[in-house]
């Protein structure tokens, strides 16, 4: 099983995918770390990516997910995925992917984000994240309101694991 953990910059997807990946002595991928330089470049300036800038970061990370497939070995994902047109990129036919989307308001969001150091994404870009946010019809849907360790029980209860 692959569990993308999606949502909007400052959802807390790294937080949760990690905690997630150690409960269940998963692998852990951040979607973050397969973006090109130039991808980096444009958030650090805080210039929205387009769809084609995230062509290759998609194939990478769909690489990632196809290997995984292919090695019958599961993983968590922390990756934005933030359109229905990305998500179906990401995902194989009869794959066993389950998303989940880390929701919150832009105001809880932004909150997070203005705390938050070290981190290359221009928090001035919220506002282009939610603008193409396509929240998905299916999957898990979760509160970030929750606390963390609250949101991986719940995780793992909705997907029958331990």
């Amino acid at each position: 099983m692959i569990i993308v953990v999606m949502g909007v910059a400052g959802s807390g997807k790294s937080t949760i995918g990690t905690l997630l990946a150690q409960r269940l002595q998963w692998p852990f991928y951040d979607g973050d770390d397969f973006h090109p330089p130039a991808n980096i470049d444009k958030l650090r300036q805080a210039i929205p990516l387009t769809d084609r800038d995230r062509h290759l970061w998609l194939q990478a990370l769909r690489h990632l997910i196809d290997t995984q497939i292919a090695a019958q070995q599961s993983c968590v994902l922390a990756c934005s995925a933030l359109k229905a047109s990305y998500r179906e990129q990401l995902t194989p036919p009869h794959s066993p992917i389950e998303f989940v989307y880390l929701q919150g308001t832009f105001t809880q969001i932004q909150a997070r984000l203005a705390q938050r150091t070290g981190h290359f994404m221009n928090p001035k870009l919220l506002a282009s994240q939610f603008a193409i946010l396509e929240q998905p019809p299916t999957g898990i849907m979760l509160d970030i309101a929750d606390p963390p360790h609250q949101l991986v029980q719940q995780i793992c209860t909705a997907l029958n694991l331990p």
